[in-house]
């Protein structure tokens, strides 16, 4: 590879990791090329990007945006794909659940939301994070609780209150 076709790599990476809030880094080596489409599949159904990158140029990348990836840089050795998502969520999910099957794609580490993640032991906590509609969606429905309640609570005793009001009323006259 060239210096110039390094440099577009480069730039093009530096985009990437720049656009996604998201940054998982990842081991699939040794995955055949049968388990490698398969994991694609899910990774595209899940709306995750997979790509497979040298560790110099992601490592070049990641300096050049204005994130602070931290100790990611530092676990770049051996084979390392890249996931990028919109859904701090989804990567870890496709991990996991491809992984009931297969021993890896193994989690080397993960950019979710400006905290940074090393290690596989993270996985299940990643799995676990909710997603901004998730959050938001748990918000509503806390919010719309109470209103519900009191609704309902009109409802069911409706005739109780409509007959203490007429009684009322008729108390007044």
């Amino acid at each position: 590879m060239t210096r110039e076709e390094k440099s577009i790599v480069i730039k093009d990476l530096t985009t990437k990791l720049a656009d996604s809030s998201n940054v998982y880094l990842a081991d699939i080596s040794g995955l055949n090329a049968s388990l490698t489409s398969d994991l694609r599949r899910a990774c595209y159904k899940a709306d995750v990007k997979l790509m497979v990158v040298k560790n110099t140029l992601l490592a070049k990348a990641m300096e050049s945006t204005d994130k602070e990836f931290g100790e990611l840089a530092d676990i770049l050795k051996g084979s390392t794909s890249i996931m990028l998502s919109e859904t701090g969520n989804a990567p870890a999910k496709v991990i996991k659940s491809f992984r009931k099957k297969n021993e890896k794609p193994i989690l080397k580490g993960a950019y979710v939301a400006e905290s940074v993640y090393v290690g596989d032991e993270y996985l299940d906590a990643l799995v676990d994070i909710k997603s901004k509609e998730e959050v938001i969606g748990d918000i509503i429905g806390l919010l719309q609780s109470p209103a519900k309640n009191v609704v309902s609570a009109l409802k069911s005793s409706g005739g109780k209150l409509s007959g203490i009001l007429k009684t009322l009323s008729q108390k007044e006259e």
